[in-house]
C-alpha cells in the first residue's frame, strides 16, 4: 500500500499585540484555517508571541528576543495592532512602538507596500465624492527602516547656561537604502499600470536631493520602461484628495511614506 507523503507545514508567527489586536488575529486564523482546509499541498502552524504593550506587561520590552526569535524562525509572521493609552507615560525606549521599530529594523523589513484600492462596494465608506474616489487603485511604498525615526545622532539636550532644551532626530539615507526601496518600487509598478510617482522634498532637503537623483540613476539603469515622476510631499498630499486617480505606485521615505499611506488609506473609509 502506497503511503501520502506528509503535507509541507508551513510556520507562522502570530503577534496579536494590544487593543482590538488578538481579536484581529484571532479573526484571521480563522480565515486562513478556511483557506487551506483540504488543501493537499499546505498545512500551517500556528505560534503566538508577545509584542507592544502586552509584551511590556508581561516582561517590560515591547519586543523580547524570544519573539524576534519566533519570528526569525517562522515562514510567515503576522502582526495585528500595538500600543494604547495605557503605556503612553512609560519611557520612550520601553513603549509599543519602540518594539515595533525594533522588530522592522532587526528583521530588515525595509519596504512597507500599502494599498489603497476603492472596491466598487465600499466607495460610499469614503468621506470624499463617488466621482473623485471611484476607480482610485494606488500602491504606496514606504520605506521602513531609514530617515528621521532611525537616524543617528537623535536625543534631547539641555543648555547649561539656559537651561532650554533642544530635540533633535537625523533624518538620513544612504545610496543603497534609496536603491533596495526603489527597486521595489519600479518592479511592483511593472506589475501594475508601470507609472512611479517618487515623493520627496528636494527643493529644501539635501537628503530628499540625494533620494531623488538615486531613484532617478536606478529608474534610468534598471527600469526604463516604467514612467517615472517625481512630487514634492506637500503637493502629494493635496493631489491625494484632489484627483488621486492620477496615482498608480507612489515610493518616499520613511516619515512622508508614515503620514501619506494613512491619507491614503482614508480614501477608501478605513486602514
Amino acid at each position: 500500500m502506497a503511503l501520502s507523503a506528509p503535507k509541507p507545514v508551513s510556520t507562522i508567527t502570530l503577534l496579536p499585540g494590544d487593543g482590538i489586536g488578538p481579536e484581529i488575529s484571532a479573526a484571521t486564523v480563522l480565515v486562513l484555517e478556511q483557506l487551506t482546509n483540504g488543501c493537499p499541498n499546505m498545512e500551517l502552524e500556528f505560534k503566538e508571541a508577545l509584542i507592544g504593550g502586552a509584551a511590556i506587561d508581561a516582561t517590560g520590552d515591547p519586543f523580547p528576543a524570544a519573539t524576534l526569535e519566533s519570528c526569525q524562525g517562522s515562514d510567515s509572521v503576522l502582526l495585528a495592532f500595538i500600543g494604547g493609552p495605557k503605556w503612553d507615560a512609560v519611557p520612550r525606549a520601553q513603549r509599543p512602538e519602540s518594539g515595533l521599530l525594533s522588530m522592522r529594523k532587526s528583521m530588515k523589513l525595509f519596504a512597507n507596500l500599502r494599498p489603497a484600492k476603492v472596491l466598487p462596494q465600499l466607495v460610499d465608506s469614503s468621506t470624499l465624492k463617488k466621482e473623485v474616489i471611484e476607480g482610485v487603485d494606488i500602491m504606496v511604498i514606504r520605506e521602513l527602516v531609514g530617515d528621521v525615526y532611525f537616524g543617528e545622532p537623535k536625543g534631547i539636550t539641555t543648555d547649561p547656561v539656559t537651561g532650554e532644551k533642544t530635540g533633535f532626530n537625523n533624518m538620513i539615507y544612504s545610496e543603497s537604502e534609496v536603491e533596495r526601496i526603489a527597486r521595489v518600487a519600479f518592479d511592483v509598478a511593472q506589475k501594475r499600470r508601470g507609472e512611479v510617482c517618487s515623493i520627496d522634498k528636494a527643493n529644501v532637503l539635501d537628503v530628499s536631493q540625494l533620494w531623488r537623483d538615486t531613484v532617478i540613476r536606478v529608474h534610468e539603469a534598471e527600469y526604463s520602461d516604467v514612467k517615472l515622476s517625481h512630487m514634492y510631499v506637500d503637493n502629494a498630499a493635496m493631489q491625494l484628495v484632489r484627483w488621486p486617480k492620477q496615482f498608480d505606485t507612489i515610493v518616499c521615505g520613511n516619515i512622508f511614506g508614515d503620514i501619506l499611506s494613512d491619507e491614503a488609506s482614508m480614501l477608501v473609509g478605513s486602514l
